[in-house]
């Protein structure tokens, strides 16, 4: 069997390119923020534009807009008339974000909020046929209930690195809070008998989980 670096070499040379706008928000992001893996990068980003127009969903939730790479990747995939509400807590995040965002060939379709999606969510009125959760790995329990009340019946949520770079599969540190919150997440969905779900091996882990219509 190939090392995954080979692989992953091959399947970049197999898939669809970045466009040039995505390629320096990429490169942008490893020079000037601090954790530039948090970044979707090309594989991951084709696949959510492909989850998107495969879904077409009419309003997307993504919590955790970091650098705003995952953000545009669904943007992308959206049909005209659709949006994106793109929540991120870190408020010191904005000046890189924002104009990456404002100034990119899909800005119409996104819109950008500061602050805590737990809170401005519910105040926002919206039904959603798709959520992406890549934010604070504690409240990942948190995210799902509240992306499930807001989720329209036959809707989906996409939660990243529920592998965490596999130490889902260890008895954590105490004080390991994110890979508690992880694996909280990952057995409560696991027996969540309103969803049909299933994890994916992609970088981190990608679980896609489908709300039942019933």
């Amino acid at each position: 069997m190939l090392n995954s670096d080979v692989l992953e070499e091959y399947i970049l040379r197999h898939i669809d390119e970045e466009d040039d706008y995505l390629k320096a928000l990429y490169r942008d992001t490893h020079v000037k923020l601090l954790r530039p893996r948090m970044a979707s990068g090309h594989l991951q980003g084709r696949m959510l534009k492909m989850f998107v127009r495969m879904i077409r969903p009419k309003q997307i939730l993504e919590i955790g807009t970091y650098s705003g790479y995952s953000a545009l990747c669904m943007a992308e995939g959206l049909d005209e008339g659709s949006v994106l509400h793109t929540f991120e807590i870190n408020d010191e995040q904005e000046d890189f974000t924002r104009p990456w965002l404002e100034q990119s060939p899909y800005a119409d379709k996104i819109k950008f909020y500061i602050g805590d999606a737990l809170e401005r969510v519910p105040q926002l009125g919206i039904t959603f046929d798709l959520v992406f959760v890549d934010g604070d790995k504690r409240k990942y329990m948190e995210y799902y209930e509240m992306s499930l009340a807001h989720l329209s019946p036959g809707g989906y949520i996409i939660a990243d690195n529920t592998l965490w770079d596999g130490h889902v599969t260890e008895t954590p540190n105490p004080n390991d809070a994110q890979t508690i919150g992880i694996q909280a997440f990952n057995e409560f969905v696991a027996k969540d008998n309103r969803v049909e779900k299933v994890i994916l091996p992609l970088r981190d882990g990608l679980t896609i989980i489908r709300k039942k219509n019933e």
